[in-house]
């Protein structure tokens, strides 16, 4: 179990950081859709990735911590 929380956390940061990478970097060229989505969705998505990251981490700190 914990090592698959820990590919979640893994893969959830991955997609979230290259998601909002792509949201910025479309944005500052000027392109306010990728995809059929609004860039400003897809940075919220990203950092919701972000999150769900971040908590599966803490997660498995604070079982180890026990």
């Amino acid at each position: 179990m914990t090592n698959l929380i820990n590919l979640v956390g893994n893969v959830a940061g991955i997609l979230g950081i290259a998601t909002c990478a792509a949201a910025g970097l479309f944005r500052l060229a000027g392109h306010y859709e990728l995809a059929g989505f609004g860039t400003g969705t897809l940075l919220l998505v990203g950092t919701a990735l972000m999150v769900v990251a971040c908590l599966s981490k803490l997660h498995l700190l604070a079982s180890h911590a026990r």
